[in-house]
């Protein structure tokens, strides 16, 4: 499948006992693609892939990839620090029938330096005839994933892209220029996503799409076919939702929104937490200016946690 447009990090939903809400998972999946997403990532950093075990994340991939049943390419999140179990994860994932590829960020923590990013990657996709989209967040792993490095990685035939969350336009700028042509460049950064269309980029891979996926698809769609006018009146009127995604560590906010709209609980896996009662009230607020509401929301006040 051809992989552009909007995509969507998705949530992890989980029960009150902590377990994983498949129900829930399946449901999400399928608003996301009845509204019009491209493609979508389940157990990336807005699923809080760090706090899954392994056989939870297979068991999430697998219940996406069943709810979605070939109607748009999905990729399973699949990082980790040490470069021999990011390997033996993704041998495991490349056996979930019907998933499209990987989606893998920088080893976190460890600090590698750009070789060893280099070496790293080239190990996970060597593994498996999956293709790989890499995920550069130097905010959450330490390390940056340099131009230089990700062209010597788009020489390796299942290395398709890159999910760039750097929010550093003058590396994106220079990648965009230098990258061969049919590499993807997607915005990991819903705020920087006209910028980086405009510079060349092919998507968007969203956490405001958990939320807003019809908005989210139609703005990306918009600047892809060259209608910026519609494009910047839809980034316009939702960037505040947007930004307001990130008031607090991700994904608590975009959870919050999602309760808040009657999708799903408001839950996460220590040590992630729901976000503070200022938060909670200025996200309120600007869904109430978006009419997003539900409305037993409005009538229960600020605690949009379901029992």
């Amino acid at each position: 499948m051809e992989l552009s447009g909007c995509g969507t990090a998705l949530i992890t939903p989980f029960r009150g006992d902590g377990a994983l809400d498949e129900a829930a998972i399946v449901r999400l999946a399928n608003r996301q693609i009845d509204s019009g997403v491209n493609f979508l990532i389940p157990c990336g950093t807005t699923g809080e892939a760090s706090t899954l075990s392994e056989a939870e994340t297979l068991r999430v991939v697998e219940a996406v990839v069943g709810a979605v049943a070939g109607r748009a390419p999905v990729f399973a999140g699949c990082t980790h620090n040490a470069t021999a179990e990011a390997v033996t994860r993704a041998k495991k994932l490349a056996k979930v029938p019907g998933l499209t590829g990987l989606l893998t960020a920088n080893p976190y923590y460890n600090r590698p330096n750009q070789e060893g990013q280099y070496q790293h990657f080239r190990a996970i996709a060597e593994a498996v005839e999956l293709p790989l989209l890499l995920y550069n967040i130097p905010s959450r792993t330490g390390v940056n994933l340099e131009p230089a490095t990700v062209l010597r990685l788009a020489e390796i035939e299942s290395v398709i892209g890159i999910k760039e969350s750097s929010g550093n336009l003058a590396q994106i700028t220079e990648l965009i220029a230098q990258a061969p042509r049919g590499f993807k460049i997607f915005s990991g950064d819903d705020g920087l996503t006209l910028p980086v269309l405009a510079l060349g980029g092919v998507g968007l891979v969203s956490v405001a799409s958990n939320a807003i996926p019809a908005q989210m698809t139609q703005m990306v769609r918009a600047a892809l076919s060259g209608d910026w006018p519609a494009a910047r009146a839809i980034n316009r009127r939702f960037y505040r939702l947007m930004l307001a995604h990130f008031s607090e560590p991700s994904p608590a906010p975009v959870k919050a929104v999602l309760a808040m709209m009657g999708c799903c609980d408001d839950r996460l896996r220590l040590p992630m937490v729901p976000v503070s009662g200022a938060t909670r009230r200025k996200l309120e607020t600007i869904l109430a200016e978006l009419g997003l509401l539900q409305p037993a929301t409005i009538e229960a006040g600020h605690d949009n946690r379901k029992s």
